[in-house]
């Protein structure tokens, strides 16, 4: 599954509804609201999770996943080694990550791409992505758009 940075992964674009969605997956495994009354759905085969916002009108803004599938800027990211992931990220011109840690958990945000690399024990386990902010202070939604 190819992560598209600022618009989604694989065939998933930021700003589709959950109709768009199941067109293409079809119903998932799961589907529930979390605290903020958002509409999360949960495809196990592809061991991803979505987000639907609110206050969007249900459009998909956040993307967690975490298949060994995933690939970024034409390689694998899940279970490899932070460092030589970010290696392969800087030689692709993404330089940028604030490190945070947790427990035994490392997350590495890169803000232009609104993307989170969730490692434990120096490996990748986790990837984020959400949809970008623009100027306006607006969600740039790309489903839809020409």
């Amino acid at each position: 599954m190819k992560i598209n940075l600022k618009n989604g992964i694989d065939k998933l674009l930021f700003g589709m509804k959950q109709k768009d969605v199941t067109a293409i997956y079809g119903k998932p495994d799961r589907n529930y609201k979390d605290e903020d009354d958002n509409v999360i759905f949960a495809y196990n085969s592809l061991k991803i999770r979505l987000t639907f916002y609110k206050e969007e009108e249900f459009k998909l803004g956040y993307m967690v996943a975490s298949s060994s599938d995933l690939e970024l800027s034409g390689n694998k990211i899940i279970g490899r080694n932070i460092n030589d992931v970010k290696k392969e990220l800087t030689q692709k011109g993404l330089t940028k990550f604030t490190q945070e840690e947790f427990d035994t958990f490392e997350n590495y945000f890169n803000e232009d791409n609104w993307i989170i690399l969730q490692t434990e024990f120096d490996e990748v386990v986790k990837f984020e992505i959400g949809a970008i902010i623009n100027d306006k202070d607006e969600f740039d939604w790309k489903f839809g758009k020409k």
